[in-house]
């Protein structure tokens, strides 16, 4: 499957200055770039902007950023799922998963996350792809919002939503493990009927092993 990646970008105002959400970003432009220390959601910034540089050498790897002049301040990743998790054995050419989202705390509540989502499926070539996001509590910045784990969640759900993705049930045993974990997905408009059925089964996997 050929994977077109055409760039889009957004100019937005915020309090804490101007932003521009843009991508997705080639590996020789984001190396260009600075990466702000306070992106440490998933492990500290300096490796996490390498595994960003990483994913956006992968043919299928996406990567969008919001930026303030020359500074990362955002990002969301786009790929093919871990080859060790449910969602890679179908071995779905048009499945891919949004990875990581993170925004540092300066420009939160501003809608930085939800642009960058919308900026995500400005290209039309996203009508092609399933997207899916494994969402866990454990992952989520609770200690430093303040939020219980449904007031994140509902928070966590309006920003994707505003990518156009939508709650999925499943029997995946770590989303199941928790109320608060879930499944969210986007099915392009050009998904044919045989992919969703495969998703369908990935989702439930143990009501199709009899």
């Amino acid at each position: 499957m050929e994977f077109i990646k055409t760039y889009y970008g957004v100019n937005m105002e915020t309090k804490s200055g101007q932003i521009v959400v843009e991508g997705p970003i080639p590996p020789e432009q984001l190396e260009k770039l600075k990466f702000h220390e306070d992106l440490t959601a998933f492990r500290v910034a300096k490796q996490q902007f390498k595994a960003l540089i990483g994913i956006a050498k992968l043919p299928e790897g996406r990567i969008i950023i919001a930026r303030n002049e020359d500074t990362i301040v955002g990002y969301a990743t786009f790929l093919y799922p871990d080859p060790l998790e449910r969602w890679s054995e179908g071995k779905m050419e048009n499945l891919i998963e949004l990875g990581a989202i993170e925004v540092i705390p300066e420009f939160r509540g501003a809608g930085v996350g939800k642009q960058i989502l919308r900026v995500s499926m400005m290209d039309d070539a996203m009508e092609d792809y399933i997207v899916i996001t494994t969402e866990y509590y454990w992952h989520w910045d609770l200690k430093r919002t303040g939020l219980n784990v449904w007031e994140y969640r509902k928070i966590m759900e309006k920003m994707m939503n505003a990518g156009g993705l939508e709650n999925f049930a499943t029997d995946e045993p770590e989303i199941s493990s928790h109320p608060a974990n879930c499944l969210m997905a986007r099915i392009g408009s050009r998904v044919d009927s045989e992919s969703i059925q495969r998703f369908d089964q990935l989702r439930f996997k143990s009501r199709f092993m009899y």
